[in-house]
């Protein structure tokens, strides 16, 4: 019966997160069996704040084990987030809130997007980071936006 519980709070939750987009990618290492290493940079608009755009760059292993999905990506990821419109909010903001996730392997890895809202400077932080069930990555990377009027036009 918790297992059930468990599921069902995970597929309501599903729809308060953002999935990516691909922009574009670059190979970085020739495979000759399966898909190049490359990198890729994906887009996603933050679930609960209209306006707002992210990209993230990393990096996608290739191979035999990466076109089964098999493979362990590294840890390393960049973001940028920018205002794309007026910043309008859909509900209570959390800090530390996840607003993106992606398995970076097949069961143990993960990469997550956390957003806080710094009142003080009226700004909006997001934190990229990967982590693992057993030992996660010190591996991140920051972005700001701060709080804007959209101009009218």
């Amino acid at each position: 019966m918790r297992l059930i519980g468990g599921l069902l709070g995970l597929m309501l939750m599903m729809p308060l997160m953002a999935s990516a987009e691909e922009i574009g990618s670059v190979s970085t290492v020739f495979k000759l069996v399966g898909p190049n290493d490359r990198i890729v940079v994906e887009a996603f608009d933050d679930p609960k704040v209209e306006g707002v755009t992210c990209y993230l760059s990393r990096a996608k292993t290739g191979g035999m084990k990466g076109g089964l999905g098999l493979a362990e990506d590294r840890a390393e990821a960049s973001i940028a987030c920018r205002q794309t419109g007026p910043i309008s909010f859909k509900g209570e903001l959390k800090d530390g809130e996840e607003v993106f996730k992606e398995r970076t392997s097949l069961v143990f890895k993960t990469m997550q997007v956390v957003r806080f809202l710094d009142k003080k400077r009226n700004t909006l932080v997001y934190l990229v980071y990967s982590d693992r069930l057993i030992e996660g990555s010190p591996q991140n990377a920051v972005t700001a936006i701060p709080i804007l009027p959209w101009p009218q036009g």
